[in-house]
């Protein structure tokens, strides 16, 4: 069951300052150039070549292409920047393009010079994932489609392969790419891949609708356990990830088997770093046994951007430039994100270190994603998605969808004495105070292009205070400088106070981590000061992707209200103000662990999940960390108060011993189990089971909830996780309305565990459903 805004519900609510928002959305259009594409109707040449006939197979038409180039034509096709072959009648072609959260100029491909100048930027994907809303990721996936699309039709495109989404789990708090990736837990990030894909390559919601063309090409990257980018002297190129075979099958590889399996991925994209000594982007298991062989993947893999050169430049683990070339191509990577293999795999070749066949089979993964793309089928006008016109960019119907992404992801960390919302008054004065109060550009996060339209959080609360009062009260977020004294003489005069701190780009983004979990400079100070000079406790609004250790707030009785917004795109000063003022409740849930400072004791280095008690290590994420929390994972309040309650369970015991069991000795304990991949797909489909909860807003407001349903085993044994999320659903009610959520349960998923070597096995035992403070036990009979 998924209950949603509509449209049309939306824009029945849209508050004052909305209206005014989209008002000033322009965007002038005039003629558009033509989009690059091959096999031209008008050209009689091309009618002869089988490779321009749609009615022929894919598969067919690459091989007849591939054949009829020299060797001279084929290895600068092995490049991002891939050029024309006029003799043919190919147009260059660019496969680096980027849309995280919006599509984004950070590429080559896209070009905002012409015709559209923005694109609709939606809020970072942390902030995104908060929502716990699957529904609402794949109509952003679909909005970002299709104006991906809409710039290839105006010919501002010579690509449509984006390189997006980031599936990484958010493994440690101080990780600069975090902010990119949908946290910390499997479930969520394979579920936020899969909505995604789905929505950008134009497949439906439910998966099963592409029947090879795609709107736009969705990559998963980066396979895999990359999740360090520069810490300490430590850099993503040259360290190697020791990864234990069951962190890898229950924690790195979850999300990118998903994004294969379930979403149809067109695209990987292998990770700088070494996992167990293989560099990704030449591990044949990871890329060719795994992806392709066992989970069917179907699609181009790419090289981060000059990951193949690292191999031999930095890491030494090739001997030569030709041996790179050699092991990435053998490995199963088809494509090179710069221009190492342009440079060196004819002399690899020369040397017979490398078949052209090997050349071949990646051009016929390239080339396929291409002809599925539409592109060697003629003029795009006439094909699918031909009709997706410059009027779908920046679309009302996509800003009222980035508004509701930001309202729906911004989670209430604390409210004291339910000082928020704000009562509106035109009498009412208002202190804004904080570096990031007046910046549009804050708001967007990173890998983002022009946005529409994007005002600042400042702007949007003067849409409801006419008297208000600002200070940045630092120099920069970094804070070396603050205006203290300024800023609490500010806060003395006011009625009420919003500090607006936090982070930016400059604090975490990619090739910097962090090396604190605290807030920058004197933000502390600033905030405390303020907060003790104030005549009514603050408000607190804290824009980061990585968690900060903020328990100074947390505890202090001057600072009433705690939100955090993420970076929340180009609607999210509004979608605050909004959540202040009571327009919006506010119902986002923390997408991952909010860590105490002293956790920067734990080298960044360190990739086990579990803890280890006799050395001290906590261990990492609520599935696994046993140390203090600032805030957990799944945890958001809201102007309302919700209660559940379970009401139907379809079965409370699963007998397994329809087939051989066996024991194993694991941590000096004989367990009974039976291994999961022992079990037909027949059985674990006959056993999967419905749970029914009751879900009911017991407060004065209507709001929209996620209800998170975990599982946790009686007895914690055998380095099972402490807790994990099973299911996950959204449901909008209204003040004492009641609704009833449906889950299935997959037993075969849910009470599997990895064991030590990897395999993931069912054992017997009691395990606990939980739903906020309800549980119910399922046993397992082996």
């Amino acid at each position: 069951m998924f209950l949603v805004y509509t449209e049309k519900m939306s824009l029945q609510k849209l508050s004052l300052t909305t209206l005014l928002y989209f008002t000033l959305l322009l965007i002038i259009r005039v003629d558009s150039t033509q989009p690059p594409f091959s096999c031209d109707s008008s050209d009689p040449s091309t009618n002869n070549y089988p490779f321009c006939k749609t009615t022929l197979p894919i598969s067919q038409r690459v091989r007849d292409l591939v054949s009829r180039l020299t060797l001279d034509e084929k290895i600068p096709q092995l490049v991002n920047s891939a050029p024309p072959i006029p003799r043919l009648g190919i147009p260059g072609y660019e496969w680096w393009s980027e849309a995280l959260h919006g599509v984004a100029n950070a590429g080559r491909g896209i070009r905002f010079n012409g015709t559209i100048k923005g694109a609709t930027s939606f809020p970072q994907v942390i902030l995104t994932a908060a929502s716990f809303d699957s529904y609402m990721w794949y109509r952003i996936g679909q909005a970002i489609g299709t104006e991906a699309r809409a710039l290839y039709n105006a010919g501002q495109a010579t690509g449509m392969t984006f390189w997006a989404p980031n599936i990484n789990i958010f493994r440690d708090p101080r990780w600069g790419r975090g902010q990119e990736t949908p946290g910390e837990d499997p479930l969520v990030t394979g579920k936020y891949a899969v909505s995604y894909v789905r929505g950008v390559q134009g497949d439906s919601f439910e998966g099963g609708k592409l029947k090879g063309h795609l709107q736009a090409s969705a990559c998963c990257k980066h396979f895999t356990a990359y999740d360090l980018d520069r810490w300490m002297g430590t850099t993503r190129y040259k360290f190697d990830a020791r990864v234990t075979a069951q962190d890898l099958a229950d924690t790195y590889q979850p999300p990118f088997e998903s994004c294969v399996k379930q979403g149809s991925a067109s695209g990987l994209m292998c990770a700088y770093n070494r996992v167990n000594g293989v560099p990704s982007c030449a591990d044949y298991n990871l890329l060719t046994r795994t992806a392709r062989g066992q989970w069917g993947f179907h699609g181009y893999i790419t090289s981060d951007c000059d990951a193949v050169s690292i191999i031999h430049d930095d890491q030494g683990y090739a001997k030569s430039p030709e041996d790179a070339v050699v092991d990435v191509l053998k490995a199963g990577m088809d494509v090179n994100c710069g221009s190492y293999l342009q440079k060196h795999t004819k002399s690899a070749v020369k040397q017979k270190k490398l078949p052209e066949s090997e050349i071949d089979r990646a051009l016929h993964n390239l080339f396929s994603i291409r002809m599925r793309l539409g592109l060697f089928n003629g003029n795009p006008s006439n094909q699918p998605f031909g009709n997706i016109g410059t009027d779908h960019v920046c679309s009302p119907a996509h800003q009222v969808l980035a508004l509701q992404a930001a309202q729906n992801g911004i989670v209430l960390l604390k409210n004291t004495a339910k000082r928020l919302p704000l009562q509106k008054s035109k009498s009412m004065s208002l202190a804004v105070i904080g570096p990031n109060a007046n910046s549009a550009f804050t708001l967007i996060g990173n890998y983002a292009g022009p946005a529409c339209n994007s005002i600042t959080i400042l702007q949007a609360l003067q849409n409801y205070v006419k008297n208000t009062f600002y200070d940045a009260g630092c120099d920069t977020v970094g804070c070396s400088s603050a205006s203290i004294d300024k800023a609490v003489g500010m806060a003395k005069e006011a009625d009420h106070v919003v500090m607006i701190m936090g982070l930016d780009q400059t604090q975490e983004r990619e090739d910097f981590d962090r090396v604190d979990l605290v807030l920058p400079g004197k933000q502390q100070e600033l905030i405390t000061c303020v907060a003790k000079a104030a005549k009514k406790p603050v408000i607190l609004v804290i824009l980061c992707g990585g968690p900060v250790d903020i328990s100074f707030a947390k505890h202090d009785p001057n600072i009433a209200s705690i939100l955090w917004a993420g970076y929340p795109g180009e609607a999210g000063g509004i979608a605050l103000a909004e959540i202040i003022f009571g327009d919006h409740n506010p119902g986002g849930r923390l997408p991952m662990t909010w860590y105490p400072h002293d956790f920067v004791k734990v080298a960044m280095t360190d990739m086990r999940m579990r803890p280890q008690p006799n050395s001290g290590y906590p261990g990492r994420t609520y599935r696994f960390y046993k140390g203090h929390k600032v805030f957990e994972f799944g945890y958001g309040l809201s102007y309302s108060k919700y209660s559940y309650k379970f009401k139907h369970v379809t079965s409370n015991k699963l007998y397994l011993n329809e087939s051989s069991s066996m024991k194993m000795v694991e941590n000096g304990q004989k367990v009974n189990y039976k291994s999961v991949s022992e079990l037909d797909t027949e059985f674990c489909e006959n056993k999967k089971f419905s749970v029914t909860v009751g879900v009911e807003n017991d407060g004065e407001m209507d709001g929209k909830h996620p209800v998170l349903l975990f599982v946790k085993p009686e007895k914690n044994e055998n380095e099972r996780p402490i807790i994990q999320l099973v299911g996950f659903q959204s449901v909008i009610l209204k003040s004492e309305e009641k609704a009833e959520i449906e889950f299935e349960v997959r037993p075969c998923e849910v009470f599997s565990r990895a064991t030590e070597n990897g395999l993931m096995v069912m054992e017997e035992g009691t395990h606990l459903l939980v739903v906020g403070d309800e549980e119910y036990p399922i046993s397992i009979v082996v």
